[in-house]
């Protein structure tokens, strides 16, 4: 697989760099497209990207280089989160399913606790959600109105995950959608 997860230091070592990543590259669909470096700044002093709870790693390419940042979240939930977020350069390149799956295979290969990994993105961020199926994952959940958009009304948050059987089998567990009647 050409993609690796290279877990950064973002309090010494990473910090100018991570900084810099998340202050020149615009993120359409995530809740701050535009995080301003006092909020990255503050946000790396309170462990937000490494603590017992959330670890951080740069995704890195074996042609392109570094090509992204991945923060896994929420540790001490029994269904890990994650953040993704690719430089503006590397999107629509298709690289996303690549990244996913080795998020997918890290989480699940050295956290062997984990059971289930959970993802949300916004109803309009078609690429990803696409990444989700192509990747084995599974819509769960489609909260209406609950993503909140920086200037705009709220669009429905979608949510995806996949468990640790289906990762391991390459088959995925579905479910009846609709298995009330009113």
């Amino acid at each position: 697989m050409p993609i690796t997860l290279v877990r950064l230091d973002p309090v010494e070592d990473d910090q100018d760099a991570l900084v810099d990543f998340m202050t020149r590259n615009e993120f359409p669909f995530h809740a701050n497209p535009h995080p301003a470096r006092k909020a990255v700044e503050a946000a790396i002093a309170k462990g937000a990207y490494r603590d017992e709870d959330n670890d951080s790693f740069w995704i890195h390419h074996t042609e392109h280089g570094r090509i992204g940042f991945l923060r896994f979240e929420d540790f001490r939930d029994p269904t890990p989160m994650f953040d993704l977020r690719l430089d503006g350069r590397f999107r629509g390149r298709g690289l996303g399913v690549e990244v996913l799956q080795a998020a997918t295979h890290h989480l699940f290969t050295a956290r062997p606790d984990i059971h289930r990994f959970e993802g949300q993105t916004r109803e309009d961020n078609i690429a990803m959600r696409k990444t989700f199926m192509r990747c084995g994952w599974l819509k769960e959940a489609h909260y209406r109105e609950g993503w909140p958009v920086h200037g705009g009304e709220p669009v429905a948050s979608v949510a995806y995950a996949i468990l640790r059987r289906d990762w391991e089998t390459g088959q995925t567990t579905t479910f009846v959608w609709e298995d009330l009647t009113a």
